[in-house]
């Protein structure tokens, strides 16, 4: 069943021309690093059998500013205990603020469409005068600051201007709750926090000043908070407005250099199941993943526009903001990414700032899908080269919808990764083809495959995603007591030495992938695994099914499949169209053995589908973190669901 569904997924869509491939950034590289581009697995295989002489070449290709040193790796028995470029020293925003000064390094949008471009020239001056005041503040090197802030410029200059100082960047985005933040970037114990006091999301104002006076107070850590809009007032802390912040005479920011292992973020999981897990990532690992991922894997260019629609709690934020060092310019957005009056409100702005590089959901896509959107009709996306996806599989239907309404001769990538390497394991380029519903090569670097059971390599055959072999953004540790011991039974306790990332995925003939969902959600009714994703791909077709979420549930030694649907009919004439559509389209045993309807299906801040929560609920257990969650008042249409009666 699985080499079937795999032969009729793999219709190729897109091929590149040859100029695609002689103008290409990975082309270049190989012969930068005197390696033949193809076959494809031939250079990857080369880039993880020489981890020291790829990762070098990598830096010397983009051209990273810094001291390299002369050893690039140094090898251990425990891959948390490898080191990398341990002579190095370099600054992570010397090395986003580069190029020429007049060139555009960021579009500000909203809502209300494009609000403002900042040249380089400007955006240095912006974080020279913010990083005086943070030394001011008394931010030194090793310091953490957090950010409670929205896709914007001001924001961006923060970041950069806290980097800038070898401090520590975490952040949340504003629609958390008090807990959630708390939660958060109160694990990281920051001196200083910047803050927006209100922000805006389908065109209504929200006010958190009362959110951020709970949050300022329950963290000890702090001297200081930084309005970014109004003011705050404060008995014990420094309060400070970004305009008294800035408020000196610096024009050029200086950088302070630091080891390649130094922290420059502390990221953090969703955290559903207790408190959210504090990702410490380092600043020269970050730098090279994400522009080998920019330049060789996505083929971003200088001057290029580099887009995702994220916030500035997701790990596509920091992965935009990198794009930088590229130097392509990025465009930051801060909202909702439809309007009630324009669905395709997002593609204007794109086509208006002349974005190349546009990221997105599937869901987002999914959207436009439903309402029959036709882009090309109304939006000539000239410069536009390629569309990425993450966040869940891509279904094949997406591929198929790309390709004939949005543009013909485009780079559809469907790129999987995570939070945990802030960055991807499998990924697309440039000089690949497209096969629909496929990711299509491993990436560089990245020693990926796929496990069975027996811990054996396996292909045309679904298994856990692992990488075997040590990474540079590979996290330092998790962040607070415990942390290294945390780290390596999260990702090193079911194989030793192995890297389990917990993605249930299929490593098709092709050496492409298709990935089933998560590991810890997988499905398993009568001994046979089953990926969530198989079972949406096919539900969320259905033009009355707006959203759905599945789980497995406990019975008899044996699980059962339970299908919870928002749609707008619901009876039994619609629940066995789904069962036949399911049965048809993917297998009997995919066929759940519980429908129930819901109002709404729950979802974290960065908008993944959350199934463990639901299963609690609906088995009447507690979900001990619901500050994770974005609309957790959804989980309680699942109180002990299981015990309701059921389609």
């Amino acid at each position: 069943m699985t080499t079937q569904l795999t032969q009729q997924r793999s219709a190729i869509l897109w091929e590149p021309a040859r100029k695609d491939i002689e103008q290409s950034h990975i082309n270049a590289f190989a012969a930068f690093a005197n390696q033949p581009l193809f076959p494809y697995e031939r250079l990857h295989h080369w880039s993880i059998a020489h981890l020291d002489e790829f990762w070098s070449q990598v830096w010397d290709y983009a051209g990273v500013i810094g001291k390299k040193g002369e050893r690039i790796y140094i090898p251990s028995d425990s891959m948390p205990d490898v080191q990398w470029f341990p002579e190095a020293e370099l600054n992570f925003a010397e090395n986003l603020l580069r190029g020429e000064d007049e060139r555009i390094v960021a579009y500000e949008a909203n809502e209300a469409g494009v609000q403002r471009l900042i040249r380089l020239k400007e955006l240095k001056q912006l974080v020279a005068k913010a990083q005086t005041g943070l030394k001011q503040l008394g931010v030194e090197k090793g310091d953490r600051v957090a950010g409670v802030t929205v896709n914007n410029i001001q924001g961006l200059a923060a970041l950069i201007a806290t980097v800038s100082l070898g401090a520590v960047w975490t952040s949340c985005s504003p629609d958390f709750g008090a807990k959630g933040m708390i939660d958060r970037i109160g694990q990281a114990q920051p001196k200083v926090l910047f803050s927006v006091l209100s922000y805006q999301y389908k065109q209504k104002p929200f006010d958190i000043t009362d959110k951020i006076n709970e949050t300022s107070d329950a963290i000890n850590s702090l001297t200081a908070v930084i309005t970014l809009n109004g003011e705050l007032e404060s008995d014990e802390l420094d309060t400070r407005t970004w305009e008294s912040l800035c408020d000196n005479q610096a024009e050029v920011p200086e950088y302070t250099r630091v080891p390649f292992e130094h922290p420059l973020y502390i990221l953090y999981t969703s955290g559903t199941t207790g408190l959210p897990k504090a990702i410490v990532h380092s600043v020269g690992g970050t730098l090279l993943q994400h522009v080998k991922e920019h330049q060789l894997h996505s083929d971003v260019h200088k001057n290029d526009v580099l887009f995702w629609y994220t916030n500035t709690a997701w790990m596509m934020y920091p992965w935009l903001v990198t794009g930088l060092a590229s130097e392509a310019a990025i465009l930051l957005y801060d909202g909702s990414p439809v309007r009630t009056d324009s669905i395709t409100h997002l593609w204007q702005i794109a086509d208006q700032t002349g974005v190349t590089h546009f990221g997105t959901s599937p869901k987002y896509l999914e959207t436009l899908m439903k309402n029959n959107v036709e882009l090309q009709q109304d939006y000539p996306l000239e410069t536009l080269r390629s569309i990425l996806s993450c966040g869940a599989p891509l279904s094949a239907d997406q591929y198929d919808w790309v390709y004939q309404t949005i543009k013909q001769d485009i780079v559809l990538a469907s790129i999987s990764g995570g939070t945990e390497i802030i960055g991807c394991f499998v990924m697309g380029t440039p000089v690949h083809p497209v096969r629909r519903g496929e990711i299509t090569c491993k990436a560089l670097g990245m020693a990926v495959d796929v496990l069975d059971a027996r811990g054996a390599s396996v292909y045309a055959k679904k298994g856990d995603l692992v990488c075997t072999q040590p990474a540079p953004s590979m996290p330092i540790t998790f962040y607070g007591k415990g942390g290294d011991e945390r780290y390596r039974q999260t990702y090193f306790s079911k194989w030793p030495g192995i890297w389990t990332h917990g993605d249930f995925v299929e490593q098709t003939v092709d050496e492409t992938f298709i990935i089933y969902g998560r590991s810890d959600t997988t499905l398993n009714p009568g001994g046979v695994r089953i990926g969530t994703a198989e079972i949406y791909k096919v539900v969320e077709q259905h033009v009355l099914v707006k959203d759905s979420i599945v789980f497995g549930l406990p019975v008899d030694n044996d699980e059962e499949i339970v299908l919870c649907l928002v749609a707008e009919q619901q009876d039994e004439l619609l629940i066995k169209e789904i069962r036949q559509q399911i049965r048809t389209n993917a297998s009997p045993r995919h066929v759940p053995k519980r429908i129930y309807f819901v109002d709404e299906v729950p979802y974290t801040i960065n908008g993944k589908k959350v199934e463990g929560a639901a299963k609690a609920k609906a088995l009447g257990n507690e979900v001990k973190n619901n500050a994770s969650l974005s609309n957790p008042n959804s989980l309680a249409a699942f109180t002990r669901l299981i015990e309701r009666k059921y389609y």
